[in-house]
């Protein structure tokens, strides 16, 4: 093997060693984001159904109403506080927002009237200012159950309807569009506070100075730390990917590898910031403020916690060219739209460009001490 070579791979040794060694730093980059992903899968995970806290006031002796209540208790759409027998309690619950809604069955609920032959009755939902937006989707929920009840009792001719039709298309969750951000979330982890953590420790203790003194070159220990953090960003990525398809139903579309040759290049790129943060600075002073002015635009303006087209249009704009939203994208379109490397050419392209921008950067403020 090239003496150049073998001193790249030695590097890569002594790096990976020194991570897996760190218990601090193994807690930071593979445990912590799984903290954020276990928040955000309970969140916004598949299995995440929606409910309504309620009570059910029921004033009623009919056994209609009796069917009603049990039926809504086998309901999954209530969660219903069964220690509540009138509105007063319903209500003092509903101020101290312990309860979304109330749901009151009059005293003539279920009652069959002189004229008619089935039963009838109005509910009430009752519900306070500050669940306004719970109390009128729980209300239009029942209405339209209440509807398809009617229509056993009552035949009415329905001129206007509506179909629903299932594409093959995939469409993303919301639990789709957080998971890519959180993988980006995990590549800053990796490429950013990685070196800036390291750097100024290695020069504080004069390992760096005396490295310069060896045959060792620059691109020589940039590519060893390259090549050792793409590893390590593989292991913790996957490890998220695996907790995410087995506890969160992730539904991963896109080919493994191209998947995996996309995240080497998004994490070999974003190291870039963290090795000229971390090369620049002199010490933990100089490169914690420097990191996070340039981390947390990209955390909140990237798509890393929330989605992208819920921003002023001209917001995206400015936010398409930001290092970190070619990354969440492109793993956005190829893990959950199956898209091809060459479908993320765009994505692509820009993280070529900011590498040869960032490692320029890198390479010229490159500091031993």
């Amino acid at each position: 093997m090239n003496r150049k070579l073998q001193t790249v791979v030695t590097f890569v040794k002594i790096n990976t060693r020194r991570f897996f060694r760190d218990k601090a730093a193994i807690f930071w980059t593979v445990a912590f984001p799984l903290v954020f992903l276990f928040i955000f899968g309970g969140l916004f995970g598949k299995n995440n159904e929606t409910s309504f806290r309620v009570a059910i006031v029921n004033q009623s002796d009919s056994s209609f109403a009796k069917q009603f209540v049990d039926q809504a208790k086998q309901n999954k759409l209530f969660k219903i506080d069964n220690g509540i027998k009138n509105i007063d309690d319903a209500n003092d619950k509903m101020s101290h927002s312990q309860l979304d809604a109330a749901i009151v069955l009059p005293k003539d609920f279920g009652t069959i009237k002189d004229d008619q032959k089935y039963p009838s009755g109005n509910a009430e939902v009752i519900y306070t200012q500050n669940n306004q937006q719970a109390g009128t989707a729980l209300a239009s929920i029942m209405d339209a159950q209440f509807k398809g009840l009617n229509g056993k009792f009552v035949h009415s001719e329905t001129p206007f309807t509506v179909t629903a039709k299932q594409t093959n298309t995939h469409s993303l969750s919301a639990f789709d569009y957080t998971f890519a951000g959180l993988l980006g979330f995990s590549i800053m982890g990796i490429g950013i506070f990685g070196p800036i953590n390291v750097f100024p420790e290695l020069k504080k203790q004069g390992i760096l100075r005396r490295l310069h003194t060896t045959p060792l070159r620059v691109w020589q220990y940039f590519l060893s730390m390259m090549t050792s953090q793409a590893i390590i960003g593989l292991i913790t990525l996957f490890v998220q990917f695996v907790v995410a398809i087995t506890v969160f139903d992730l539904k991963l579309v896109g080919n493994v590898f191209a998947l995996a040759l996309f995240l080497i290049l998004g994490i070999i790129m974003i190291l870039g910031i963290g090795l000229a943060v971390g090369g620049w600075a002199k010490n933990e002073r100089q490169a914690a403020p420097m990191a996070n002015v340039i981390v947390f635009p990209m955390m909140f303006l990237s798509g890393t916690f929330f989605p992208r087209f819920i921003m002023p249009e001209w917001l995206q704009s400015v936010t398409n060219f930001l290092p970190l939203t070619p990354v969440i994208d492109g793993v956005r379109l190829i893990a959950t739209e199956g898209q091809t490397l060459v479908g993320v050419a765009p994505q692509l392209g820009l993280i070529v460009a900011w590498g040869i921008v960032i490692y320029a950067i890198a390479f010229r403020v490159f500091r031993w001490e």
